[in-house]
């Protein structure tokens, strides 16, 4: 029978089963940050609530001096969709048969926040008078338009100059066991809406008309095989790809008057924004089309070369599991793409990834308690001058 009574499990995983117990789809927060506030306010953090739009968000920290170590993450998660779908109730968190903690979140993102507050928990408890501050920034809107959370948080604290040397995102990373993988960095991502301009008419007198449709089709295919750039050691080529296309009034005999073409780059640090705008607009421009562009830039490259939180997080990963994590820049984006313009170092480590988003979402139950062991092995190389004993 699956454990559906915390009682009996380590301090992260009741900690977690409260947290997956709460309905919080995005941007709702149903009471999971006030739960965290209280036990950071336990610890002797001081709590900032910033809340944006209806966007509950807060920032604490703990310390008075020495560099800012923070952990960011996410209380909101997607829909479940119908529960009858699911082998459990999404939101009834239980462990079953074969040791997997499963509901939505499990994976992404509220494991990893248990974990954190866990961690940090018990590092306090052991080094009250630490050196450094440890900090929380926590969102309830990473999954959604992603606009008054983390990107406003940020906003706030670069206003007053507020220092941050570190930061841990509990992003899912791992692929295949835990701590496997941590991503040290981000590809870009900028969005675009062209509308190609045609001429409506009927089929049967083309001459009488222009189709958007014909005409976008080379300039397309350009787009579509322009080679954008190489890539380098840290990340692979910018991709180009087209997701939406629309056009046409449902009949067959009429040709349509504008085509919506929705595409996507997703860019390395070998290219910018504005040169791929430029580009795409060279391309557009060298066809002949009559159209309109909107562009959306949701977030800049950023990568965590070598360093102090790299090296942390990897003695972290080989004090509890033994073995070395890969680096790597794969994937789409997350809220590091905005922590990182205030000049912080940001790695993403969490537990595996291949039920994030899914029906039946769910991680292995020990790899949390083993997860708080890596977090708080982190801190114990930054802020103790690089002692790990966990």
């Amino acid at each position: 029978m699956p454990t559906t009574e915390p009682e009996t499990l380590s301090p992260t995983l009741t900690l977690a089963f409260e947290l997956l117990s709460r309905p919080s789809v995005t941007p709702d927060d149903e009471g999971c940050q006030a739960l965290m506030i209280e036990r950071l306010q336990a610890l002797g953090f001081t709590i900032e609530q910033l809340p944006f739009g209806d966007v509950k968000n807060f920032w604490a920290v703990r310390g008075h001096h020495g560099p800012v170590v923070a952990f960011a993450g996410h209380t909101d998660v997607v829909p479940s969709g119908p529960y009858i779908n699911w082998q459990y109730p999404p939101f009834e968190p239980c462990i079953d048969e074969e040791g997997m903690l499963c509901g939505r979140g499990a994976a992404d993102m509220k494991g990893s926040l248990a974990s954190m507050l866990t961690a940090v928990e018990r590092f306090v408890t052991k080094h009250p008078d630490h050196d450094g501050r440890i900090a929380f920034l926590i969102t309830s809107d990473e999954e959604g338009p992603a606009v008054d959370g983390t990107r406003a948080v940020v906003e706030h604290l670069r206003e007053r100059n507020e220092r941050l040397d570190y930061c841990i995102v509990g992003e899912p990373s791992s692929t295949e066991r835990l701590g496997d993988m941590i991503k040290n960095g981000r590809r870009g991502s900028l969005g675009a809406t062209l509308h190609v301009k045609g001429v409506q008419g009927h089929v049967a007198y083309p001459h009488l008309a222009r189709n958007p449709i014909h005409q976008a089709m080379p300039a397309l295919d350009a787009l579509v095989n322009e080679h954008w750039d190489a890539g380098n050691d840290f990340f692979p080529a910018t991709s180009f790809q087209i997701s939406n296309l629309r056009a046409g009034t449902g009949a067959t005999n009429v040709i349509p008057g504008d085509v919506e073409v929705v595409f996507n780059f997703r860019f390395s640090t070998e290219v910018t924004a504005d040169e791929l705008k430029a580009r795409t607009e060279a391309i557009l421009a060298h066809h002949g089309l009559a159209y309109q562009i909107d562009w959306t830039l949701n977030g800049e490259p950023f990568l965590t070369a070598e360093g102090e939180l790299v090296d942390a997080v990897i003695k972290g990963v080989e004090a509890v599991t033994g073995k070395r994590p890969a680096l790597s820049t794969s994937g789409g984006t997350s809220d590091g793409r905005f922590i990182a313009t205030l000049g912080a170092q940001v790695v993403e480590l969490g537990p595996l990834n291949d039920t994030i988003h899914k029906v039946n979402e769910r991680v292995r139950a020990s790899d949390l308690d083993d997860l708080s062991r890596i977090y708080e092995a982190t801190l114990q190389a930054l802020l103790l001058s690089g002692e790990v004993n966990v």
